[in-house]
């Protein structure tokens, strides 16, 4: 069997990891076709390194640009390299532009579409992920479901008879990570110390093109009483920089991206977390570490279901919120056993002749 993965975003990365380890266990093979759409190194190469995953196979480069120039381009680079390699299935990951433009591609030239991270829904139409994730189900020949939840979503939509569960990768590389790194303190700037700093991210268009929102999310985290380990996504940095909004004032620390070993050990060692991340608020919850979300919604119900996610939109409340006390402790695993990797390479497998 030959799968062909489009990636293109840092959490496409993290997914791809343990998909192309089971497929290489399996003996298939397997074609990664890098869009370009994360080109800082931070964001993109130095993910291949740490998590051991091959050297793409073809780099399109497509760089910044509006959604629809983004997709576009994506688009035009991918028909030739999906006709040169005529997979058994091209299998796309999560709710990028990376994504819908595999996606099209895929459909347009009638060949196998599986969707990994299928089923997850915000509800909130304003997202550009939100309409990246519902379009590229609707397409896929193969809904590849993290969860049951996203299960129901599917099958609510009419795609039932597409589907398949197979727990979240994520998962399987978060706690394969965790056991190597849980033991080593993470590299701190000066005057934090390993479980007393909150970590927190900030990146999505909602969050960042408005100024004054930004502004307050910026003022909410240097007001907290506890140092604040601000990783900066490049859009962050941008945006800031543009509106006038100083990162490094009151609580603030920032660095630049950790590589995906050293977030881990930071989310382990932090006494909490703040993100608009829909992958760090699952992170947290897998390393038990309480999680603030600076949004309206989210796709990971379960974590607000279980208490280690609080969703927070009136920023006045962003202080308590994130000095809440611990939730109860859960051994519950809405996420799976860390093997959906596995699970997703035979799903592929058992599907190779349905369409």
């Amino acid at each position: 069997m030959k799968v062909l993965s489009i990636v293109g975003a840092r959490p496409q990365f993290v997914k791809l990891a343990p998909i192309a380890h089971a497929l290489q266990r399996a003996g298939h093979d397997h074609v990664i076709v890098h869009t370009g759409q994360h080109y800082d190194a931070n964001m993109s190469e130095v993910f291949f390194a740490d998590l051991g995953i091959p050297t793409p196979d073809v780099h399109l480069g497509v760089g910044s640009g509006s959604h629809g120039v983004q997709t576009g381009t994506m688009l035009a680079g991918l028909d030739p390299i999906l006709l040169d390699h005529d997979p058994d299935w091209v299998l796309v990951y999560g709710d990028t532009n990376s994504t819908i433009a595999g996606a099209l591609a895929a459909v347009k030239l009638h060949l196998p579409l599986a969707h990994l991270e299928a089923g997850l829904r915000s509800f909130n139409r304003r997202m550009p992920e939100e309409h990246n994730r519902v379009l590229t189900d609707h397409a896929a020949d193969l809904c590849l479901a993290p969860t049951e939840v996203a299960r129901g979503h599917l099958a609510a939509e009419g795609l039932s008879n597409r589907t398949v569960v197979t727990g979240d990768v994520m998962t399987d590389v978060c706690l394969a990570t965790a056991a190597r790194v849980r033991d080593t303190a993470p590299e701190l700037p000066p005057g934090l110390a390993p479980g007393a700093y909150i970590l927190a991210t900030i990146h999505r268009a909602e969050n960042t093109d408005d100024p004054a929102r930004l502004a307050d999310i910026v003022a909410g985290l240097a007001s907290l009483p506890h140092p604040v380990l601000l990783t900066a996504h490049p859009r962050l940095v941008a945006k800031a920089a543009e509106h006038g909004i100083d990162l490094g004032h009151g609580s603030l620390h920032t660095v630049a991206p950790l590589d995906y070993p050293a977030m881990v050990a930071a989310i382990v060692h932090a006494r909490a977390v703040v993100t608009d991340s829909g992958g760090l608020q699952k992170e947290a919850f897998l390393l038990r570490t309480p999680c603030t979300t600076v949004r309206t919604e989210t796709e990971w119900t379960e974590t607000l279901d279980l208490g280690w996610n609080v969703l927070v939109t009136d920023l006045t409340q962003l202080p308590p919120a994130v000095d809440r006390p611990a939730p109860a402790p859960t051994d519950a695993a809405p996420y799976g056993d860390g093997k959906a990797a596995d699970r997703t390479v035979a799903a592929l497998v058992a599907h190779q002749h349905d369409r």
